[in-house]
């Protein structure tokens, strides 16, 4: 198994330690920014950095609370969940630090970053797509869709997809068709799967044992929305 390696950063006085997967080869190496659920970055989270390291992608799972946001104490990264959820403006400046600071490694070019997420992870880059910084796609798998500060008309010159479950009791179908109207008027490209029978979560395979009602995992919206996002990462960055 790949060891995986710190990549620090500093925002607004909080220490954050990301874990970082390499490839092969000499760099510069397209990049893909992977942001953990609301319990931190676990074992799931640094699988998928590993994954897209084998696939040739450097990846690195991005701390949002500090101290490396380690999933072990739901508790304390509750409290740090909702510290980040109830500032908009903190969320999205840490987003787009964590690209900033990825884009500046030496092992990456800087032109050919994406980034995914999962749960909160996927509201995290769909706050950087709003941004406007200058990422090739994000993808949002079972993310909450709703903004504050939702996307201005030209913004994003990315590829949006968005992976949601209509199940999902974090994302109704209401907030799916209201993700779809924003980037509608704000002209971006985007792709929006639906899975019918998914519910929040349903990427992790430890979903079930969280013991919650609307949150599970899917197999099969899993590996299709896997399988869509390797293409989608080829297409726009290794094309």
């Amino acid at each position: 198994m790949q060891q995986l390696t710190a990549v620090e950063l500093e925002h607004r006085g909080v220490a954050l330690t990301g874990q970082a997967a390499f490839p092969e080869g000499d760099g510069p190496h397209p990049a893909v920014l992977v942001m953990h659920n609301a319990l931190g970055i676990g074992d799931h989270v640094r699988g998928v950095a590993r994954k897209l390291a084998d696939l040739g992608y450097v990846a690195v799972a991005t701390d949002m609370y500090g101290g490396g946001a380690p999933s072990g104490d739901p508790v304390v990264n509750g409290a740090a969940f909702e510290q980040v959820m109830k500032d908009p403006t903190l969320l999205r400046e840490r987003v787009v630090a964590w690209f900033d600071r990825v884009s500046s490694m030496a092992e990456v070019d800087a032109v050919r970053v994406a980034a995914i997420g999962f749960c909160f992870g996927g509201t995290c880059v769909l706050e950087l797509a709003r941004s406007g910084a200058a990422a090739r796609a994000v993808v949002s798998y079972h993310g909450i869709l709703t903004s504050q500060q939702p996307m201005q008309p030209g913004a994003f010159s990315g590829e949006v997809a968005a992976f949601c479950g209509a199940q999902d009791p974090y994302a109704p179908l209401a907030h799916i068709e209201g993700l779809r109207a924003e980037m509608e008027a704000a002209g971006a490209r985007y792709t929006i799967t639906t899975f019918g029978e998914a519910q929040h979560g349903f990427t992790d395979p430890a979903a079930d044992g969280m013991g919650r009602e609307g949150i599970a995992y899917n197999a099969m919206a899993d590996r299709l929305s896997w399988a869509a996002t390797v293409e989608l990462l080829e297409a726009v960055l290794k094309s």
